[in-house]
């Protein structure tokens, strides 16, 4: 049973996975992002399942305005992106799925690979998003701790490209997660390093690698 999407990662499967961490920044060094991000990941055979923690001092102004979908500027806010190629054979056919605080996100499909204008009207169905404020939404008053994002992305969405749906036991996706500081923090930190000459998440040959398992993983 997959977790209750509310932004809180208390549901029973999110203990017993380990944390992705050690974001690093886009600087040509890899040095370690000073505002850090914990991301969870899991799944069943309905859904892929992302957790992801924000360490942010400041969750207000443009950090966090934008609440419309397929909005272009969600990335002018504190933002965190999941980029996912799920068949190793073709690894140029991606996706990326870009969320913030406010429960808006971005989606596109690039059947192409970067550099080619992907279509729009491709949009994941059935995503469902939850988000947590461990502090004041909108208050530049107080000092912030972090924000927390949940959300259950279909597998049915990937069904054209990927080898299987639900995933097979040992199968590879190449996936990769960013985050973008907005324009309060303009950071840009990612799981799997880039060696990009300038900062481009949009880069499916430096996503990590994920591996599927029946098996329950724990930490």
């Amino acid at each position: 049973k997959g977790p209750f999407i509310d932004g809180k990662l208390d549901d029973v499967c999110w203990p017993d996975q380990s944390a992705l961490t050690n974001f690093t920044v886009i600087n040509y060094e890899s040095t370690r992002a000073k505002k850090q991000t914990e991301a969870y990941l899991c799944y069943d055979n309905s859904n892929i399942y992302v957790g992801i923690i924000c360490e942010e001092p400041n969750i207000e102004g443009m950090s966090a305005s934008r609440i419309k979908r397929d909005s272009r500027k969600i990335q002018s806010n504190d933002c965190v992106e999941v980029f996912t190629s799920p068949n190793p054979d073709h690894p140029e056919k991606y996706f990326n799925i870009e969320m913030n605080v406010r429960r808006a996100w971005l989606d596109r499909y690039h059947p192409e690979g970067p550099g080619k204008k992907p279509p729009t009207n491709w949009n994941a169905m059935g995503m469902r998003v939850g988000t947590t404020v461990q502090g004041t939404l909108n208050d530049d008053s107080d000092t912030d701790r972090s924000w927390i994002l949940e959300a259950a992305i279909p597998l049915a969405n990937f069904a054209k490209v990927a080898k299987h749906t639900p995933p097979h036991d040992g199968d590879v996706w190449h996936l990769n997660l960013n985050r973008l500081g907005g324009e309060t923090n303009p950071q840009y930190s990612q799981w799997s390093p880039g060696k990009t000459k300038t900062p481009q998440f949009h880069a499916p040959r430096y996503f990590g690698r994920v591996v599927f398992s029946t098996k329950l993983v724990r930490k």
